[in-house]
């Protein structure tokens, strides 16, 4: 059984991640939440690895930029990363993506379903 909190969306974001410690790397958001995401990676990242997060968003010019967030699981090329600090504006593009994203699956009408939308 599940024990999150917060759900998590499937996506596909581009990012990039570095550490302190001068770990780097690239990789793609496969899904997100309000308190964390997991990225799929050929970078080894150890858990308890604190990162710098930039995740490229389509229609947005800048990164969302998670200032802190430690790796909780690394296994098969997937890291699992909880997100412990943000800026405010940072805080307040997250929500209003998962707020997006919360949505998505209902706002979608007949024609978008069968791939026959405009």
């Amino acid at each position: 059984m599940d024990q999150r909190r917060h759900p998590r969306f499937p996506v596909r974001f581009q990012s990039s991640f570095s550490s302190v410690n001068r770990i780097g790397g690239d990789g793609n958001i496969v899904d997100l939440s309000l308190r964390g995401c997991g990225i799929v990676s050929s970078t080894a990242v150890h858990p308890g690895t604190t990162l710098e997060l930039h995740i490229h968003l389509p229609d947005h010019e800048a990164p969302l930029i998670i200032q802190q967030g430690v790796v909780r699981w690394c296994r098969d090329d997937r890291i699992g990363l909880e997100f412990l600090s943000l800026q405010p504006d940072e805080w307040a593009l997250l929500q209003g993506i998962v707020k997006e994203l919360t949505r998505q699956p209902y706002e979608r009408t007949d024609d978008a379903q069968n791939g026959t939308g405009t």
